[in-house]
């Protein structure tokens, strides 16, 4: 529309064609392009990691606006796109980043954004509910403020039903669904490492799921935090959780 007069190419037709046709056939638009704008910085997505919602923009800003100086270290768990880590790396560029995930394609994702970025963020891949995330928290805190950061999977199994196809078929359930259960379960093995072994000033954000917020922070209040909140995304759901030491 902005240049009216302006001739394509063969190959960017034949491009916007295939684009539009994914489009056409339920692969969501930002797979089809093939990146996503998120605060700031532009991120490649593809059926390797989850698409970054705006909830999870928000829960950066957050982050960013509580914080007057920039923490020592920041741990992103369960990673995906790197969209966390590498978004608090640009706000804090003095930061340790460290961005964690147990899918390796995943991680392949985040190192490529990273590198199209110009962003230094140190990659590892760990599973959150193994026993390999206390050492490597232990090894990687710092004398400064540590923060630690997650959204998690948190969409219990049976809230397929009223799900979007185009979520269900293309983005990865590993990074989607916990069992109807326990929705809380990534939460509690992430805050009971983190508890015990931080210190004074460092702080826990979740992203969470708006129908068990509350339920969730209660559950983090018993790993040894000296206090815990939540708050509410732009819908007025209870969206996301701060626990600090």
């Amino acid at each position: 529309m902005l240049e009216l007069d302006r001739e394509l190419s063969g190959e960017q037709i034949g491009m916007l064609t295939e684009t539009l046709e994914r489009i056409r056939s339920g692969e969501p638009i930002q797979y089809a392009l093939g990146h996503v704008d998120f605060h700031g910085l532009r991120l490649a997505v593809d059926r390797r990691v989850l698409i970054p919602r705006p909830e999870t923009e928000e829960l950066v800003e957050r982050i960013v606006r509580s914080h007057d100086h920039a923490p020592e270290l920041i741990v992103d768990i369960g990673t995906g796109s790197g969209c966390i880590a590498l978004a608090l790396k640009k706000a804090f560029p003095k930061a340790k980043v460290m961005g964690m995930d147990r899918s390796a394609e995943a991680l392949e994702v985040a190192k490529a954004n990273a590198a199209a970025n110009h962003l230094q963020v140190e990659w590892m891949e760990c599973d959150a509910l193994g026993p390999e995330l206390l050492p490597l928290l232990k090894n990687a805190w710092c004398p400064g403020q540590t923060l630690v950061v997650s959204n998690p999977p948190y969409v219990p199994q049976g809230d397929r039903s009223s799900m979007q196809e185009q979520v269900l078929q293309h983005e990865p359930h590993l990074a989607l669904f916990v069992e109807d259960d326990d929705p809380h379960k990534f939460y509690r093995a992430i805050a009971a490492v983190v508890g015990p072994t931080g210190h004074p000033g460092d702080a826990l954000w979740f992203e969470a799921h708006y129908r068990y917020a509350p339920e969730t922070a209660a559950v983090i209040n018993t790993k040894g935090f000296t206090g815990v909140e939540v708050f509410h995304d732009l819908s007025g759901n209870p969206r996301f959780i701060h626990a600090w030491k």
